[in-house]
């Protein structure tokens, strides 16, 4: 436990960010995972559909500080190309 009044502040504030942080995380592996059933049944403009939402997702949490955005950018693209696979 923290002995400085502060200290004891910044835990609290790093226990929402916590928090938050995991329910982003949760919410943009959810919407990938969502865009990969997509993509086993076969349905072209559902699974597009879930592409660009997975891709909103993405860079939504970049700007939130969540994912960095190189790692973001590899995501899109492997999401992408299945989906190209997938199309074409």
């Amino acid at each position: 436990m923290p002995n400085v009044k502060s200290a004891a502040k910044r835990v609290e504030i790093i226990r929402t960010r916590t928090l938050r942080n995991t329910r982003i995380k949760s919410t943009l592996r959810t919407t990938i995972r969502k865009f990969e059933g997509a993509m086993s049944s076969a349905n072209l403009e559902e699974a597009n559909q879930k592409l660009r939402n997975a891709v909103q997702a993405l860079d939504k949490a970049v700007t939130k500080g969540i994912l960095h955005k190189n790692a973001a950018a590899r995501k899109k693209s492997r999401l992408t190309k299945k989906f190209n696979k997938l199309k074409g």
